[in-house]
């Protein structure tokens, strides 16, 4: 068994039949601002299919504080990525 050298946080974005309407636009939004800031290697984004949360979608997880937070638009990123990374 090796170690693998992952980042120190995940940015999880439910790319589920609900959230997926948003799910390009705030994954292209974080993605600048982890470029911006110079965090490519501790912030990394993945996608994960439907967390069972559609009535709050769309729907991203913060790890590994584990805070979930939904109904998350395009315009409400600079403001998550600021309280919870910077």
């Amino acid at each position: 068994m090796k170690k693998i050298n992952a980042p120190e946080k995940v940015i999880f974005i439910c790319d589920g039949k609900k959230c997926c309407r948003y799910s390009n636009d705030i994954r292209k939004g974080f993605k600048e601002l982890i470029k911006e800031n110079g965090l490519k290697k501790q912030i990394e984004l993945q996608y994960t299919d439907c967390t069972g949360n559609c009535k709050h979608a769309p729907v991203i997880c913060l790890q590994p504080e584990n805070i979930w937070l939904g109904e998350v638009e395009p315009k409400n990123i600079k403001s998550i990525f600021k309280e919870h990374f910077l």
